[in-house]
């Protein structure tokens, strides 16, 4: 499912057949509703997504595999603007948390005879590393780390687009100021040091400090002409 926002849809596929045929067509659907850009790397052309293709063919598997099939409710996947969403109910086993999922550990599937399959199709490994993964492949594209919500009754995985989102700087310890700031110039695609004093009602001097560290963290770049003609905008 394709949404703007939680209540309105762009667009919607109902995704059937054997789990073979749910897998390919899932990922053929969530890859039409994202985007792609093109960088030549030699003398051939690579194909960047919004987020990496192996990341996500990993959660499509994962939440075909580790469904509770006895319950009526369908695998969920929407596409947002800034993350991509999953949601499978087939929790954690029940001596498990997030803290031992997120740790090494053990393969422990849920439907092991499906698994099986999909193991000897080498669609998935068996030694537990999905999880890993998925985090190596989205640090790999300079993404957020991803984000799981699970309980023992349902289980929900969010990749994010980039940096740029409000729980990712609180996590980078930004402060209030610079947030808005970095918000500010997602949505205009720039700001000045007078316009940081004025969204923030805040001194030069305070401005000044805060935007060189914006620079220093990597997250916005000084542009323009020295002084009263430069201005900031995202790396």
């Amino acid at each position: 499912m394709r949404l703007k926002d939680n209540i309105t849809i762009i667009g919607d596929r109902w995704i059937e057949g054997n789990l073979f045929n749910q897998f390919r067509e899932t990922e053929e659907a969530i890859k039409n509703f994202i985007n792609v850009r093109y960088e030549i790397k030699g003398f051939e052309r690579e194909d960047i997504w919004d987020y990496p293709l192996e990341a996500i063919r990993e959660a499509i598997a994962n939440a075909l595999l580790h469904r509770d099939y006895l319950r009526p409710i369908n695998v969920q996947i929407k596409v947002y603007d800034d993350k991509l969403w999953f949601y499978n109910v087939g929790g954690l086993p029940e001596e498990w948390d997030t803290e031992k999922l997120l740790s090494l550990h053990s393969s422990m599937p849920r439907n092991p005879l499906i698994f099986n399959v999909f193991y000897l199709a080498g669609i998935v490994e068996s030694v537990g590393s999905g999880i890993e993964r998925m985090m190596q492949t989205l640090k790999k594209a300079g993404l957020p780390e991803l984000k799981i919500e699970a309980n023992h009754l349902e289980f929900t995985l969010m990749f994010f687009k980039d940096v740029y989102t409000e729980e990712y700087l609180r996590k980078m310890r930004l402060n209030e100021r610079q947030i808005k700031a970095v918000m500010y110039v997602k949505e205009k695609g720039r700001i000045t040091n007078r316009e940081y004093q004025e969204i923030n009602r805040c001194s030069r001097n305070t401005a000044t400090n805060d935007l060189r560290d914006l620079c220093s963290r990597g997250l916005l770049k000084e542009s323009g002409k020295k002084g009263a003609g430069s201005y900031y905008e995202i790396v």
